[in-house]
């Protein structure tokens, strides 16, 4: 599922090609999604012109001159421009003109989502949110605060929108190794001073990410339908069995909330 790096990688390839521009020639060929497509898009989005490309947690919102529209990008949707000549693809399901080149919206497993951010539904996404990692206003402080009484594991913690967006289940994983943290312990069980690495760590982590392009383990690809490179430095993420970096003990894998976490025994407590 493309993560936080791999949206503001969207975000920012394809922000300098639609500013300013009209869009033009919009048609939406599978309205299926997760949530369907307004059946007003094509009419409403058709000769708009793009004021700015911003993201907010996992979501992309593309605004207008009159309208903006709030994306997510599933387990395997992605943003490509293209020459308007080239052909489609099996699921690309919606094309969009933009000047010279032609913004498409793929997604195989139709698990993504186009809507309206004035939506009831877009409204409930986007509401209730904590800060952007990135920003100053998350730090350990923030998350020791609201840490207490939360007996809940710390990656299932730090994976909670209201607490704060956008750290998924690789960066997680990254994070809390580089912090020494192992991912079952109680959130309400780590220090400040803990908490104050973990928070270094998980800015740290994202800003590599957004460097390399994302992380591409399956699906995801840039604006420009290139893969993240990220993935050649994970740490603990997807390398059970394989020797721990700092003290070659076998990285461990367990499901934690959920989702499949790796540690190392050895270096995380």
């Amino acid at each position: 599922m493309p993560e936080l790096p791999e949206v503001e990688t969207t975000a920012r390839g394809i922000a300098p090609f639609l500013i300013g521009q009209q869009f033009t020639h919009v048609r939406v060929h599978q309205p299926s999604l997760r949530w369907p497509i307004p059946s007003d898009f094509e009419q409403r989005l058709n000769n708009e012109i793009c004021v700015s490309v911003e993201r907010r947690a996992k979501y992309l919102i593309i605004e207008t001159t009159n309208t903006q529209i709030v994306s997510h990008l599933g387990m395997s949707g992605s943003f490509r421009l293209v020459d308007p000549t080239t052909p489609l693809k099996k699921h690309d399901h919606v094309q969009i003109r933009v000047g010279d080149l032609e913004l498409r919206y793929h997604d195989p497993r139709r698990f993504g989502c186009l809507l309206w951010c004035e939506s009831d539904r877009a409204q409930q996404l986007l509401q209730h949110l904590g800060p952007e990692p990135l920003s100053d206003a998350f730090n350990g402080a923030w998350l020791f605060a609201r840490s207490r009484g939360r007996h809940l594991a710390v990656k299932s913690f730090i994976m909670t929108n209201a607490i704060v967006v956008g750290v998924g289940n690789i960066y997680a994983s990254e994070s809390l190794f580089l912090s020494g943290i192992h991912p079952q312990r109680a959130a309400n069980r780590i220090s400040a001073v803990r908490y104050e690495r973990l928070a270094a760590e998980i800015k740290e982590v994202l800003a590599r990410a957004i460097a390399s392009g994302g992380t591409t383990l399956r699906d995801f690809v840039n604006g420009q339908g290139e893969p993240g490179y990220f993935q050649q430095t994970l740490a603990v993420y997807g390398r059970d069995g394989e020797p721990c970096r700092h003290c070659a003990q076998p990285i461990q894998s367990r499901v934690i909330g959920g989702r499949n976490s790796y540690y190392c025994l050895t270096c995380q407590r």
